[in-house]
C-alpha cells in the first residue's frame, strides 16, 4: 500500500506481454476522500476533536445533503462560502456524530444521515442566503437543517433567515436612515 496526498493506492502487478511492454505495475486508487485514509486511531482522535472544536467555536451550523451534485458545482458552492469565512465540511456521519456529541450542536445528530455536509460559521444570516440561493438554481441540493442560538432550526426556518439582511445590509440601511433628511426639514 501506498500513501500520497490522503489517498490510499494499491500496488498490483501488470502481466508483461511481448507485444507491447506496459509499464510494469498498475495503481489502483482505492479511496478518494481524507476520512477514509484515516486507520489509526490517534488520527481519528485528532480528526475528532477538530471537528468538535470547529462546532463549538462557532455560532451557527447549517446541514446539507449533497446527493446528486457533481464535483465542479460542490466546488463553485465551497468558493461561494469561503468568501465570507464559512467552512463547508464533508464528512463520515459516524465521526461527525462522535463529535458533535458533547458540543452545542448535539442535537442535530439525527440529521447527520445519508450525504450530508455542514457549513459552520458565525455569521448565520450569510450562510443561510448563501445555501439557499445555490438551493434554487441546484436543486440536488437540499437544505436539512440548522442551528443557531441554541435552537435547532428546519428548513422553512432557515429559509426565513435567509430573507434576513445581512449585517452590512443593516448597517447600511441605519446609516442611510440617519443621512437622508427628515420628512419636516423638506417642507
Amino acid at each position: 500500500m501506498i500513501t500520497n496526498n490522503n489517498r490510499i493506492a494499491k500496488i498490483t502487478p501488470y502481466p508483461w506481454t511481448p507485444k507491447k511492454l506496459p509499464s510494469l505495475l498498475s495503481i489502483k486508487l482505492l479511496y478518494d476522500t481524507p476520512f477514509k485514509t484515516i486507520k489509526d486511531k490517534a488520527a481519528k482522535k485528532n480528526y475528532v476533536e477538530e471537528m468538535k472544536k470547529n462546532f463549538s467555536s462557532n455560532e451557527s451550523v447549517m446541514i446539507a445533503q449533497y446527493q446528486g451534485l457533481n464535483v465542479n458545482e460542490l466546488d463553485e458552492l465551497r468558493k461561494q462560502l469561503r468568501e465570507k469565512g464559512i467552512l463547508f465540511k464533508i464528512t463520515k456521519n459516524s465521526i461527525t456524530k462522535i463529535a458533535i456529541k458533547e458540543t452545542p450542536v448535539k442535537d442535530l445528530e439525527k440529521y447527520f444521515t445519508g450525504p450530508t455536509a455542514a457549513a459552520i460559521s458565525s455569521d448565520p444570516i450569510s450562510t443561510a442566503k448563501i445555501l439557499t440561493k445555490f438551493a434554487k438554481s441546484h436543486d440536488k441540493l437540499k437544505i436539512v437543517a440548522g442551528f443557531m442560538d441554541g435552537k435547532v432550526l428546519d428548513q422553512k426556518e432557515v429559509a426565513i433567515i435567509a430573507t434576513l439582511p445581512s449585517l452590512e445590509e443593516a448597517r447600511a440601511k441605519i446609516c442611510l436612515l440617519y443621512t437622508s433628511p427628515s420628512p419636516r426639514d423638506r417642507g
